[in-house]
């Protein structure tokens, strides 16, 4: 699978009729259902295609077939390859995107410039940090990892404290259901809901807090004080910590709308700007959704270059 080269040279100008930004599920679709109309396309990911897609290690919501992210980005990857309408522009970053009554312009990290009539965005998402929520009081520059990047042998026989609710914790769950682990959950009532397909895992001890206090590591374990809503204390340790705090939007600078949590609506966008996948909103991050409002973002430029109502 060529997943870090390009298929071509870089298309004219005039040859491009979609610039695609992100080359995650939306970004991916737009491409492909770009080409199956007849659209030539530029993609532009900074890393590789699909890339968090390998740090999902089970899935259980699209078709398919594909029980793993690995295994769904495998085959993204390899059917974006294959596409002849398709550019890739692979481990480059957008820095800048302005959008005109004729075209879009956006500026690649190496400083050159690439036009065509539309843009999709596509730049999902990214991983909020202990700094980036109001309920959490952490040391300066502590960055635990992610839950996802634990494996069966940094889970066994240990006590995980896990900061946030997000869903990443169900599938952890679901991807080592021999593991003899504890997950500590400590989550704001903000991530209540998403605690629904985790509470009856024996695994799983919910902590629901007001604010959490977390102190640096020391001796190998960490320490955490807990305030719940009513006003109780409790100290409480793990072997480790690690995040699941839910993700931030990654849009490029330049001429996009983002709303008050740096969401981009789609409909307030400038008319040659269309924003598919995570980007979008909070509500809809599901791998299902993203893909497919990447391809009704292709099909909007599609019938937009045609005049077609």
């Amino acid at each position: 699978m060529a997943d870090t080269a390009s298929h071509t040279e870089v298309p004219a100008a005039d040859d491009t009729d979609l610039i695609v930004i992100g080359g995650g599920p939306a970004g991916c679709a737009a491409a492909r259902t770009a080409a199956s109309v007849g659209l030539r396309s530029v993609l532009i990911e900074p890393d590789t295609l699909c890339h968090t897609l390998h740090r999902i290690p089970a899935l259980n919501n699209v078709l398919g077939g594909h029980t793993s992210g690995p295994a769904l980005a495998g085959a993204i990857t390899e059917e974006l390859a294959n596409t002849e309408l398709c550019h890739l522009e692979l481990c480059r970053h957008v820095t800048e995107l302005r959008a005109a009554d004729d075209q879009v312009t956006i500026t690649l990290d190496t400083g050159r410039h690439l036009t065509a009539p539309y843009a999709v965005v596509a730049t999902g998402v990214g991983p909020l940090q202990p700094g980036d929520v109001p309920w959490i009081t952490a040391p300066a520059g502590l960055t635990p990892p992610p839950l996802w990047q634990a494996g069966p042998d940094d889970a066994e026989g240990r006590t995980l404290l896990v900061l946030g609710g997000d869903r990443p914790i169900g599938t952890f769950l679901r991807a080592h259901p021999a593991t003899a682990t504890r997950l500590l959950v400590a989550y704001p009532q903000t991530d209540a809901y998403k605690t629904e397909e985790i509470r009856d895992d024996p695994r799983v001890t919910l902590l629901p807090v007001e604010h959490l206090t977390l102190y640096a590591s020391e001796g190998g374990t960490v320490t955490a004080d807990v305030r719940n809503r009513c006003g109780g204390r409790r100290t409480i340790t793990a072997d480790t910590a690690h995040l699941s705090l839910g993700s931030a939007p990654t849009a490029p600078a330049g001429d996009l709308v983002r709303d008050i949590d740096g969401y981009c609506p789609p409909d307030r966008q400038h008319p040659r700007v269309i924003v598919a996948g995570d980007l979008r909103s909070a509500r809809f991050q599901r791998i299902m959704t993203a893909m497919g409002s990447g391809s009704e973002a292709a099909l909007r430029a599609y019938y937009a270059t045609r005049d077609l109502p």
